[in-house]
C-alpha cells in the first residue's frame, strides 16, 4: 500500500490491486476510510467519516489532485 500523500492526520494511499480501476486514492484516519476518484474528483465510498470531515478531505484531494495523480501513475507505471 504505497502512501501517495500525508496531510495532518490523513494518509492518502492506493492498493497494489487497484491497477484495473480508474485513478483514485484511499484516505484513512484512525479506523475511518474513504475513497475518492481523482479525475473527475468525486467520492466513491465513506466508512466512518462525518460529512464535515468528508468535505475537508475533498478539499485536500482537490488541492493535491496533480500530486495524487502523479503518484498513482508512477506507482502503476502507466
Amino acid at each position: 500500500m504505497p502512501t501517495l500523500l500525508t496531510v495532518g492526520p490523513y494518509r492518502f494511499f492506493c492498493y497494489a490491486g487497484d491497477r484495473d480501476e480508474p485513478p483514485h486514492a484511499h484516505i484513512e484516519r484512525d479506523k475511518n476510510e474513504a475513497k475518492f476518484w481523482l479525475d473527475p474528483i468525486r467520492i466513491q465510498s465513506n466508512r466512518g467519516f462525518s460529512r464535515t470531515e468528508i468535505n475537508r478531505i475533498q478539499k485536500l484531494v482537490e488541492e493535491h489532485q496533480e500530486q495524487l495523480l502523479t503518484g498513482w501513475h508512477d506507482f502503476f507505471n502507466d
